[in-house]
């Protein structure tokens, strides 16, 4: 049977509720559950068995399977909440004391996106004090003398030398807007916040695009989503903006501004009108027309790829980014496969399973929430059985599931995986919970019920019984069954409070419902080599080794298949091609070939340099930093270069320089300078994650315990004309 005759057997046997009391059957394997005398449970998972014990939370439906995997969320919870945590790149692999939860049965440390994630989807609900000091370890003033006060959020160690390469640590913010009853914790939120968002605002805003550098929130393995030329050069991400983290910087500019307010605090303006710019610009800049999707990630020039991710799309659903026609057609488009809804799309064949290929549990718990947003009941069903399956086979909250068959491991040579899984996964335990919280019992973040449940869920939930409940720190929840089904989604009718039990009467109606996608092409074609570019007379002769479409400076020009013509300017012209592949996917784009007149002015610093005409011109550094390996380390060199150009005030733009493979050039800026004027360059110093205190910790490479690092071999400055009238696209 082929992939998508079983997808369709799948979803139609979704349309119609699954039967999972006792126990579930899925391509060939089983899982049940039973419950003890004592009222624990024992889960006969896929290939193993568990003893789950009594859980301190109880929820009780006519699914014995349901209660008792929500028994195991919590079990697993409680086996991540530990006294100290370790990381082998952390003080030798020695211990450190911290009362919080660590990352999963494979993980013993704590890392912002993780942590920030896992508490936004409810962990804060089961344990605040140790939430808190999860997210109170994450935070560090600098180390640096006459360095800006913080406390800053950190970005983990990571691509190219982490911050500003990778630059959703702004994902704290999100955890941290659940906890702050708590005085001192909501004035260190506060102090983190205004200082965190400065030193984005410096170093990772782009005035021109109107949105903010870095790579894709948590997929942080180049070759998983990027084009595979970048797995050596991540200065291509560190130029480029996603989806995902400019809408985390949207969310924590909204909680600026409200926070602002209730400070009596006069940049609350100010923040509320850099929030309202960026939804524009994200929604101007990342929404593809033509596939009714949101990009997963653009070009430093603009340039668009058609790539997408779930999370990304999920954020901007749930965060109010998308406006309600967006929303829809966004979780319509994005396609899913019978075991659930891959992380990224289109898929990428020549890498193994892990972001590629795969679902991700805590993931799928924000497509939920995007799906409740909507009131969309094919895929807040689909999602919820989804997570339900992948946990009660594997027997935890695993870290991630192969895409097709939502198991473990798959053995398909040197493409096998997933890569790395983790049991009890912090994450993935958060989003199991949040989808029996919210997904099923309709708790939000305010503490309001509103509960959005598939009438296809009924058969599994309530069988027979006219009620269902939900025990949780502080409050309980019971749902009543409706006496007619006669809709498709269970909404609430009224809701009587009983001290601490809120009793909802559920009432059905009917909503649109939006498709599952299912007939997609599963990969993109690979990204061809660079563009072959030769000078004849008055145009460029630009030929690609595959049919497909040509950009020009990141805008689109049109389709070429062998040699196209392009009209030469006296400027800086960067060509790259696609390629054309099934269900007319474009592939990632291939490396720019850059043709045009370059200065190269070598020497001590400051340099200087005489401008040829007036004009807009773009500026880099060769260089070269071997202070760590391409995908890890604290110590990508940020500088910032100061241009004095007679005739004009004084420019100062910021170039990164992240861990190389050998020599090649910086991320580019770009200034103006009048014809005939000597503009003088002076580089100084920047900011990055080695002057975090916090990172005196660090012994897995240099800028750790060693001291502060901030700096890369600089060889000569670069200087190109750029196109009349483009500039910063």
């Amino acid at each position: 049977m082929s992939v998508f005759s079983s997808l369709m057997l799948a979803l139609t046997a979704a349309a119609h509720g699954p039967l999972w009391h006792d126990n579930l059957h899925w391509r060939g394997q089983s899982a049940s559950m039973t419950i003890q005398p004592g009222g624990g449970f024992l889960l006969q998972a896929a290939h193993d068995k568990r003893m789950i014990p009594v859980p301190p939370y109880a929820v009780q439906t006519a699914s014995p399977l349901f209660d008792g995997l929500y028994a195991m969320a919590q079990d697993d919870l409680r086996q991540d909440s530990v006294g100290s945590i370790r990381d082998d790149a952390f003080d030798h692999g020695q211990p450190m004391p911290c009362t919080c939860f660590e990352t999963g049965a494979k993980w013993h440390y704590v890392w912002t996106r993780d942590l920030s994630y896992a508490v936004d989807l409810g962990l804060w609900r089961f344990d605040a004090a140790r939430s808190r000091n999860g997210l109170r370890f994450k935070l560090s003033d600098s180390r640096m003398a006459g360095a800006p006060k913080g406390p800053f959020v950190m970005q983990d160690t990571g691509s190219g030398g982490s911050w500003p390469v990778s630059t959703d640590r702004v994902a704290w913010f999100l955890a941290a807007r659940h906890l702050l009853d708590d005085p001192a914790f909501a004035d260190t939120t506060w102090r983190a916040l205004t200082a965190t968002l400065v030193q984005d605002r410096r170093y990772v805003f782009d005035a021109g695009m109107g949105l903010y550098r870095g790579e894709t929130s948590f997929l942080d393995w180049r070759e998983q989503s990027y084009p595979a030329w970048m797995a050596t050069d991540v200065v291509p991400i560190a130029q480029s903006f996603s989806l995902s983290t400019n809408v985390l910087h949207y969310q924590a500019l909204l909680l600026a501004a409200r926070l602002a307010g209730e400070h009596h605090d006069a940049r609350a303006a100010e923040y509320q009108a850099q929030a309202d710019a960026l939804k524009d610009a994200i929604n101007t800049r990342f929404w593809r027309a033509d596939r009714g999707m949101y990009m997963s990630y653009l070009g430093g020039d603009g340039t668009p790829y058609d790539s997408y991710d779930l999370l990304g799309i999920a954020l901007a659903i749930d965060s109010g980014v998308a406006d309600a026609g967006r929303a829809r057609q966004a979780l319509a488009n994005y396609p899913v496969w019978p075991a659930g809804s891959p992380v990224i799309w289109p898929e990428r064949s020549d890498q193994p399973v892990y972001h590629n290929r795969a679902i991700w549990p805590f993931v799928s718990a924000y497509a939920l929430r995007a799906a409740r947003t909507l009131d969309d009941p094919a895929h807040i069903a689909f999602e919820i059985t989804s997570l339900m399956r992948g946990a009660a086979l594997a027997g935890s909250n695993m870290e991630n599931y192969e895409l097709t068959t939502e198991a473990t491991h798959v053995d398909d040579g040197k493409l096998s995986g997933p890569v790395v899984d983790s049991p009890r996964q912090l994450w993935s335990v958060a989003g199991y919970l949040a989808m029996v919280s919210e997904g099923v019992f309709g708790l939000g973040d305010d503490g309001r019920i509103e509960p959005k449940l598939p009438v296809s869920l009924v058969p599994m939930l309530f069988g027979n019984k006219a009620t269902i409940s939900l025990q949780l720190p502080g409050r309980r929840i019971t749902l009543q069954r409706p006496k007619k089904l006669d809709g498709n989604l269970l909404v609430a009718d009224r809701i009587d409070p009983h001290g601490d039990d809120s009793v909802v009467q559920l009432k059905a109606v009917t909503v649109p419902e939006l498709p599952l996608r299912s007939k997609v092409p599963p990969f993109a074609p690979p990204a061809p080599a660079a563009p072959d570019v030769t000078r004849d007379g008055a145009n460029w002769q630009v030929r690609s080794s595959a049919p497909g479409t040509l950009y020009l400076n990141g805008r689109r020009v049109g389709a070429i298949e062998g040699t196209l013509a392009v009209p030469a300017a006296d400027a800086l012209q960067c060509f790259s091609v696609t390629q054309a592949g099934a269900g007319d996917l474009e592939s990632l784009q291939s490396p720019p070939r850059c043709e045009g007149p370059v200065s190269s002015i070598e020497g001590a610093w400051p340099r200087a340099w005489t401008a040829p005409t007036a004009g807009r011109y773009q500026v880099a550094l060769s260089y070269r930093n071997d202070h760590g390996p391409i995908n890890t380390g604290v110590t990508a060199a940020v500088k910032q270069l100061a241009i004095r150009c007679e005739g004009s005030p004084l420019q100062t733009v910021l170039v990164v320089m992240p861990h190389s493979a050998g020599e090649q050039l910086s991320t580019t800026a770009q200034f103006d300078a009048k014809a005939g004027a000597r503009c003088g360059f002076t580089l100084e110093q920047g900011f990055n994650m080695s002057f975090l205190a916090n990172n005196a910790h660090y012994t897995g490479g240099a800028g750790g315990s060693d001291g502060p690092l901030n700096d890369a071999e600089v060889g000569a400055l670069r200087i190109a004309p750029l196109p009349a009238a483009e500039g910063t696209p």
